[in-house]
């Protein structure tokens, strides 16, 4: 079976969220289970760098819709990922990706002007790739797209009288790609295509509408996001769609790369345990309250977050019980950016509790996993949550999780069981999720089977990697 899995990023060549960790394990996991998948990815200039002692040239294509309104010539280079060594095809454009920001904005944080045209193009290769028409030898029997930056690719497919089976993955419902329709023309789209049965969203151009109409299977990040996202709010408009076509809408659960997150091999860590031998955590506890200007209390419950600082995250539910934690003898340790009015929160909570509360504003990777070793509990109250990974991180690093119920979430924690789940995103809710979390800390034989059990669940990317060999092979057969 060969999958062309196309996405606008993947660790650890370029990464701005969950969707590069899905995009780095998943080929390399499905590689692992005999399936010959291969990744379709922008050539940024840190992919280009990254990459570049073994990039070969494969193809060249010269009439693609790019950053203006005349056809731009690109190249198609393939080479393999770093350590899975996953194969990876490159499109070298430079008009389009060559820029000094990230993979989607400038050093401001200013959505680039052209990103309809920048992932169109991607779109573009990616269905010609899959078409008839492809210039490789290598020909792919299903095509897995990604987020609104690859939205458009089922949509180009299609229109092509294309027969193909195409399959979109929703990480983040969202983030829909929207533009003004008058790009139609330049984006090689026909006017047919803008409707409701077609690209059409409340008057816009939608990529991501584009990926869900067009694709023959759509698939999201757990399976309680995928009903969630059948009605409002978090359908985010897509909702009527969505449930037009729940028949064709399955959820399967992310994995974790559980090489990268073992606490008993993990070199950002001085310390090494696991579930069968977890004393060494009482060790990285102590290193994390050295670390970051905490006081030094073994019993002290260390309550940790890693998050963007933003509403969805639920800092604001944080923020309203931080003061009854401490209150209750414990320790904040928080890391992240984001909003500038729940960064300046974050700050004066660490002014109000020093010793007791420390903040990191900013992305550490070596710190989260610290974090993740050193907490006796982990806070996750976001409003919403397709997937979420640091829960499962912290379930394997015997940090008790306390998580809002939604989303990927609500299918990885199990209440009482490996942490503590509450039903409605409020401080009320949170703080008797916190209370009855410190309640049982206190009593240290049954706090340690409830961690020793969340050390033992599989999260790994295997038994994700089983649920789309399936899917694929039921769309393969006419199945699904």
């Amino acid at each position: 079976m060969r999958i062309l899995f196309v996405t606008s990023e993947a660790a650890p060549l370029i990464k701005t969220g969950g969707l590069a960790d899905v995009s780095g394990a998943l080929p390399a996991a499905l590689r692992e289970i005999g399936i010959d998948c291969r990744l379709l990815i922008p050539g940024y200039p840190i992919v280009m760098q990254k990459l570049e002692s073994s990039l070969q040239l494969v193809a060249q294509f010269d009439n693609l819709a790019g950053a203006g309104a005349e056809p731009i010539a690109a190249r198609l280079m393939l080479a393999q990922m770093p350590g899975a060594g996953t194969p990876i095809y490159v499109l070298d454009a430079p008009l389009a990706y060559a820029r000094s920001g990230g993979p989607y904005q400038d050093s401001n944080g200013i959505d680039y002007y052209d990103n309809a045209q920048r992932f169109a193009l991607l779109g573009q290769v990616a269905a010609r790739l899959a078409g008839a028409d492809s210039p490789l030898d290598w020909h792919p029997d299903l095509l897995h797209c990604n987020d609104w930056q690859t939205g458009l690719a089922p949509a180009y497919l299609r229109l092509a009288g294309n027969a193909i089976p195409t399959v979109m993955t929703v990480h983040n419902l969202a983030y829909q790609g929207i533009f003004p329709p008058v790009m139609l023309g330049e984006l090689n789209l026909p006017l047919k295509c803008f409707s409701v049965e077609g690209v059409e969203y409340y008057g816009n151009l939608s990529f991501l509408k584009a990926g869900l109409y067009y694709a023959n299977h759509i698939t999201t990040v757990s399976p309680t996001y995928a009903h969630e996202i059948q009605q409002a709010p978090l359908g985010m408009g897509m909702q009527g769609l969505l449930t037009s076509r729940n028949q064709d809408l399955s959820g399967i659960l992310n994995g974790i790369d559980v090489n990268e997150w073992n606490p008993a091999a993990d070199p950002h860590l001085e310390c090494e345990f696991s579930a069968r031998a977890p004393a060494g955590k009482k060790h990285c506890k102590q290193k994390l309250q050295e670390e970051l200007g905490l006081q030094p209390n073994a019993d002290a419950p260390l309550f940790g977050m890693i998050a963007r600082m933003a509403h969805q995250k639920g800092l604001d539910l944080v923020l309203a019980v931080a003061d009854g934690i401490i209150d209750r003898g414990g320790q904040i340790a928080l890391l992240g950016t984001g909003e500038k009015s729940i960064e300046a929160a974050v700050r004066a909570l660490v002014a109000r509790h020093p010793g007791r509360v420390s903040a990191l504003i900013g992305y550490n990777e070596g710190l989260s996993h610290r974090i993740e070793a050193g907490s006796d509990i982990f806070l996750m109250p976001s409003l919403f949550e397709p997937c979420g990974l640091n829960q499962m991180y912290s379930l394997r690093y015997g940090s008790v999780p306390i998580v809002h119920a939604t989303g990927g979430l609500r299918d990885t924690v199990e209440d009482g069981v490996t942490g503590f789940v509450f039903e409605h995103p409020t401080p009320h809710a949170l703080w008797l999720a916190v209370e009855r979390a410190l309640d049982l800390y206190a009593l240290k034989p049954a706090w340690k089977k409830l961690m020793i059990t969340g050390m033992n669940r599989d999260f790994s990317w295997q038994k994700s990697a089983l649920a789309y060999q399936s899917l694929y092979q039921g769309l393969l057969a006419g199945q699904v």
